[in-house]
């Protein structure tokens, strides 16, 4: 990939490692922004992040089960910018793309291996919008980066430093 980023869509459970990165993304003048937990980590580590909410004119529903799944933030994803009609759609909608997205799951497998895990328990680590970020983001890989491991982290900070 090698498209200038402007803004990048985080959303992780796991936080290893994400005020370091997006510290680097800031410091790069990238715009952050992010939805729930992940955007709590951010801004109480006092770094700019633009809610998810803002992007989308919708508060997270059903206890933070829908929060990413909205066409201001999939629009921005999958939006290929070498055709004229995607940048003429985001332009309409007031839709800005993402260049980033970085995303990592709900960690089911861990979760259902333990034992005394009720159905319920389970059911929550069942991630719906990860998966559905990093698939629209791979679809689009031509225009969007995506990063889905801590570990790919100092390669990010590289790139932007």
């Amino acid at each position: 990939m090698n498209v200038e980023v402007r803004r990048a869509l985080i959303s992780v459970f796991d936080k290893t490692g994400l005020v370091e990165l997006c510290s680097a993304l800031v410091g790069a003048g990238i715009e952050v922004v992010s939805s729930g937990g992940t955007a709590q980590t951010l801004s109480g580590a006092g770094l700019p992040v633009t809610p998810v909410d803002e992007v989308t004119g919708a508060a997270e529903m059903l206890g933070g089960r829908v929060k990413t799944l909205h066409p201001n933030i999939h629009g921005g994803i999958l939006a290929d910018r070498g055709e004229a009609s995607h940048l003429l759609d985001l332009e309409r909608r007031g839709i800005a793309p993402f260049e980033l997205v970085v995303c990592n799951l709900y960690p089911f497998r861990e979760t259902v291996a333990g034992s005394g895990v009720s159905d319920a328990d389970a059911i929550e680590q069942i991630d719906i919008g990860g998966p559905t970020m990093v698939r629209a983001a791979a679809k689009n890989h031509a225009w969007v980066g995506i990063v889905t491991s801590p570990d790919q982290y100092s390669e990010v900070v590289g790139a932007v430093t």
